[in-house]
């Protein structure tokens, strides 16, 4: 089967259930991101501050970042070899993840000292690992169930992403309220995990484009290296992946005391401009070009980091977050949408590694980030042995500083894209003037 009649394919009878299993899926993922996001500060005080309080803010970037190296791993193994597990398998696997992270994340708060880290750092580990079996199968299955509607149905699916923020940001600051324990409000993340395990029974599932196209596994694989523009939006997804999701994690722990509000409510607003926006995506995609979302995309980013490193108030953090929310909305998707358009014949291959870069960046960049916060921090209070020691106005204006540094530091990477894009949408601009076959226009 060729590329130009693989959209031809009659779909399967089953495919709006097998499509709100995605959506289940990757709203289970969601809720688990969105409640370390909401849980950091508290295990950073609860657990991590008495083991090492100079220290914690690494500690606890470490422990959110090993998210996304599980993320990284698994979809990057699963990828390639989706049609032979079995894309239900595969999805099995996610919901079992989910489950068993919950547990040991919470039990992190019981094992004493000695294990609490190593305990948290593991179940946050299987969170991504059901991340990753989540995104390496869903992405590749709604590419194939909807071959001629990729962007707009890729970003309707991802939509399904900030509403899962929505949810367990809401909850996770209710829990806050009533003062219950942290350990107790991250099991809302087994809800939707049970939910679509139980959907799985009796349902089949389709094969990869790759797969229905004929192409080898073998050749699948290779796809990158027969068509070695792919690495180009490999290196770029490090730094979409970077603008969204780094922050995202950040921003709760970050803001809260500086701006006057909870900074999880901040990103609950965030996810909901992202939940409205990725259902217009398709249209504005078509008018401008994918290209042409993620350039301004990258612009509206950058000025919402920078404006996020200067907020001190409600209002000027509402502003911030409106601004990056408008850029961050299509990232992610429209990457993911790019990778199956453009390379169809690598199929789960190439959106999967796609994906696994974006998870790599931030496995990388959160503990960066935490390590930047802490020598910053250090920095304004006249050394970290000087930190548990300062005047609560002082404490205030060196976490002030701290924020300021790091937000700071991570608009650099919109500000990469914005050039990156920019020359991208200017190559394909002069090949179409000069009337340069469709097939070349890979970059």
């Amino acid at each position: 089967m060729t590329e130009e009649n693989f959209a031809a394919v009659k779909r399967p009878d089953n495919a709006p259930r097998l499509f709100t299993i995605a959506v289940l899926a990757l709203f289970a993922a969601a809720l688990s991101f969105s409640m370390r996001a909401a849980l950091a500060g508290d295990i950073k005080t609860s657990v991590f501050d008495p083991i090492n309080a100079s220290a914690s803010g690494e500690m606890i970037g470490a422990a959110l970042g090993v998210a996304f190296l599980g993320f990284a791993i698994t979809t990057f193994i699963i990828s390639p070899l989706l049609d032979k597990v079995g894309m239900k398998l595969a999805l099995v696997g996610a919901g079992v993840s989910f489950l068993l992270g919950v547990i040991l994340t919470a039990f992190g708060q019981f094992v004493g000292p000695d294990w609490a880290y190593r305990t948290i750092w593991t179940g946050m580990l299987l969170m991504g690992i059901g991340w990753g079996f989540t995104e390496g199968t869903i992405n590749p299955m709604t590419a194939a169930l909807y071959p001629d509607d990729k962007t707009h149905r890729m970003n309707v699916l991802h939509a399904w992403w900030p509403a899962g923020l929505i949810i367990g940001g809401l909850s996770g600051y209710a829990i806050g309220l009533a003062q219950l324990p942290w350990y107790i409000s991250i099991f809302i993340v087994a809800i939707p995990a049970i939910v679509f395990l139980a959907m799985l029974k009796g349902q089949s599932f389709p094969k990869t484009e790759s797969h229905a196209m004929g192409v080898p596994t073998g050749e699948m694989v290779g796809e990158i290296f027969r068509r070695p523009s792919f690495l180009i939006w490999f290196a770029i997804m490090f730094l979409t992946a970077s603008t969204e999701l780094a922050p995202g994690q950040w921003v709760d722990f970050a803001l809260s005391e500086l701006v006057g509000m909870r900074g999880i409510l901040l990103l609950v607003f965030v996810s909901g401009i992202m939940f409205v926006g990725r259902h217009f995506a398709g249209p504005i995609a078509k008018r401008i070009s994918s290209v042409g979302l993620l350039f301004v995309s990258s612009i509206l980013s950058f000025i919402g980091l920078q404006l996020f490193s200067h907020a001190a108030s409600p209002a000027t953090a509402i502003v911030a977050a409106a601004i990056w929310g408008m850029g961050v909305c299509f990232l992610w998707p429209t990457m993911l949408a790019i990778a199956a358009e453009r390379y169809p014949r690598g199929g789960a291959w190439t959106i999967g590694l796609i994906a696994s870069a974006g998870a790599l960046a931030i496995y990388f960049v959160l503990p960066k980030l935490g390590a930047i916060y802490d020598a910053a921090m250090a920095k304004a209070a006249g050394g970290a042995d000087r930190i548990a020691a300062l005047p609560p106005a002082e404490l205030l204006a060196a976490k002030a500083s701290a924020a300021a540094t790091a937000f700071d530091t991570v608009s650099i990477f919109p500000a990469i894209l914005v050039g990156a894009f920019g020359v991208i949408l200017l190559v394909e601009r002069f090949r179409a003037f000069a009337n340069t076959p469709p097939a070349v226009k890979e970059v």
